[in-house]
């Protein structure tokens, strides 16, 4: 087969969708404005006789005059095609083949090839996740992404933006749309509905309305996804910066109890102050989003994954045992701690697919901090609590759960080199990791026999 003819993408038996071109002076992007790797991968499949675009994400926040994290490149060249352009590359992906160039400086630019998908043809349980992908046109790529606001194509060559789905609209006027029909694509893939909600809060826009109906109607759906691929999609809006307007659209919506179902009862009590537990937890998101904000302007790590799970859950603790408004002596204390881990693995630990060395992290954070709130003696602790091995770390927990609840900044808010509650750090001896390398698992580190039996 000629490489014209390999490169040739199928047509779909439905018209094409008429694009809108947008000229140059018309948005404000510039080649000057892409990354010059990205930039140099889509001129090398141009010169290649291959079509070459900026897709998605960096199209909308190029547009948005935001800097965009990723600079994904989509083509009708398919992945074989492009390995063989791009020799420091490599395949990846199971539904969808995708090619990972990579660069001396460590960048990747993720290059796809046009994809289609025959959402309109599938009814039913088998509809909720896509069997496979096909190769496809530039129209029906556009038309098998989730909002509008990520559907449009920059090219190079001309500098122009292509839409086939009134994107650039919904951009000017801060609108996020689903593609398509709304219950169906949710259906389709019930994530789409997190990805509305995200860009809403991130942007600051609107969600249209038949949009928002159909999130409000499925929103159960998202329990027929992968738990782990809940757990991903969870942490990418807690560690987002928008973490507070988020909650509020997804607590509105219906997601947030299928994310977190711990809280489908408590979400309605109120704390022993009087205040209710949905005001409490949004004032922690407030809080987590300040926390995120002080490691971005600090150039410093985030807080683990299990740190902000334990915030979360601190009105849910509390609703739930009385945890930091009841005092309890240590035999009850622990008593209460193992309750809070059973019902962590039988619920979020379950639902998000947690590891155990997360799931023991936030029940120690919460029980320990009850020992901190009510040991608190003149803006101090005692000796014997502050010589415990999880005084530091709990500490800044205990500083977090405090502007939470008073709506003042606290001074540490962040952990500085804190190792988890219940792991040891990693060795990082240059001899113990040579000695690994090239071994198998079972592989013994002494001159004795496998797992250490006798030869």
């Amino acid at each position: 087969m000629k490489p014209e003819e390999e490169s040739r993408l199928p047509v779909n038996s439905a018209p094409p969708l008429t694009a809108r071109v947008i000229s140059p002076g018309d948005h404000p992007i510039t080649r000057e404005m892409i990354n010059q790797d990205a930039l140099y991968v889509m001129q090398k499949l141009n010169k290649a006789g291959f079509s070459a675009y900026l897709v998605g994400g960096g199209v909308r926040d190029l547009y948005l005059d935001k800097e965009p994290k990723d600079f994904d490149i989509s083509t009708d060249a398919r992945p074989g095609q492009i390995r063989k352009l791009f020799p420091h590359s490599k395949t990846i992906g199971r539904r969808f083949r995708l090619v990972q160039v990579f660069f001396r400086n460590g960048h990747v630019v993720e290059v796809s090839t046009l994809r289609s998908l025959s959402e309109h043809d599938l009814d039913g349980p088998q509809a909720v996740l896509a069997p496979n992908n096909t190769f496809g046109s530039l129209d029906q790529d556009a038309q098998r992404r989730d909002l509008t606001i990520n559907s449009l194509f920059y090219e190079i060559e001309n500098n122009t933006i292509i839409d086939y789905v009134n994107g650039v609209e919904d951009l000017d006027h801060s609108i996020i749309r689903i593609v398509g029909t709304p219950d169906k694509r949710i259906n389709r893939d019930p994530v789409r509905m997190l990805r509305a909600i995200r860009h809403a809060a991130r942007n600051g826009f609107t969600i249209e309305e038949q949009s928002w109906q159909a999130i409000c109607d499925n929103h159960a759906k998202l329990r027929l996804c992968p738990p782990s691929r809940l757990r991903d999609e969870t942490f990418k809006d807690i560690y987002s910066g928008a973490a507070a307007p988020w909650y509020k659209l997804a607590v509105e919506s219906g997601i947030f109890i299928d994310l977190f179902q711990i809280y489908r009862e408590s979400i309605y009590a109120t704390m022993a102050d009087g205040t209710p537990c949905r005001k409490f937890l949004g004032d922690i998101f407030t809080m987590i989003d300040r926390i995120n904000r002080v490691a971005k302007e600090n150039r410093i790590s985030r807080q683990p994954d299990y740190f902000m799970l334990a915030l979360i859950l601190i009105p849910w603790a509390d609703a739930s045992y009385g945890l930091f408004s009841e005092k309890f002596k240590g035999p009850v204390l622990f008593q209460i701690g193992k309750k809070i881990r059973a019902d962590i693995d039988r619920e979020i630990g379950t639902q998000l697919n947690l590891s155990r060395a997360i799931r023991q992290d936030i029940a120690a954070l919460l029980t320990n901090l009850s020992a901190l709130i009510h040991n608190r003696q003149n803006d101090s602790w005692p000796k014997w609590l502050r010589r415990k091995s999880y005084f530091k770390q709990c500490s800044v927990f205990y500083n977090c759960y405090l502007e939470a609840i008073s709506g003042k900044e606290t001074s540490s808010v962040h952990l500085d080199n804190v190792p988890n509650m219940h792991t040891s750090p990693k060795s990082t001896s240059s001899k113990d990791s040579s000695s690994k390398r090239n071994k198998p698992a079972f592989a013994p580190r002494s001159k004795k026999g496998i797992f250490g039996l006798k030869k």
